[in-house]
């Protein structure tokens, strides 16, 4: 039982990483001269005055529900990490986390709509850009979060304490 504990502490934690990094790092679209977009702000690199001229991206809608599910996805997983931690210790012998399981299946849709919505709308982000270009790291680490969180959903709606 304490190696299955072990190993969905460390699958939530790995989500907890995947999110943080997919929502605050800056690579969700590379540009073909290896420049990054990130959801915040769209930084480009000033060669004449050899600094960076940042400006924010909050022109489309659909980017603030993206910005908006990611920051969601990562305050719901969380949260059911802190909830998981309580019931662990609080919750009576045969108790099912189902609470935890919730909250998790919750960041998982959050994180599932949002890599969504930017896959399909990702030329509207763009448009004023050069054509070409890719998607970037954190885009994928969004995806990696989705399956992985919803089997630890489903692995805490299925797990009982035991002593």
């Amino acid at each position: 039982m304490s190696f299955l504990l072990f190993a969905i502490t460390g699958l939530h934690v790995l989500i907890l990483v995947l999110l943080f990094v997919a929502t605050l790092d800056k690579s969700w679209w590379v540009l073909p001269d290896d420049e990054t977009v990130n959801l915040w702000y769209d930084c480009l690199y000033d060669n004449s005055t050899q600094s960076w001229v940042c400006a924010s991206v909050a022109d489309s809608q659909w980017l603030h529900a993206v910005q908006a599910l990611m920051v969601l996805a990562l305050l719901f997983s969380s949260f059911a990490f802190i909830l998981f931690m309580y019931q662990l210790y609080t919750m009576e012998r045969g108790g099912l986390f189902y609470a935890t399981g919730v909250c998790q299946l919750l960041a998982c849709l959050s994180v599932f709509t949002a890599a969504l919505i930017y896959a399909i709308h990702v030329s509207k982000f763009h448009h004023h850009r050069q054509p070409g270009g890719s998607f970037g790291y954190c885009f994928v680490l969004a995806w990696l979060a989705f399956p992985l969180a919803l089997l630890s959903g489903i692995m805490y709606i299925h797990l009982r304490k035991r002593e």
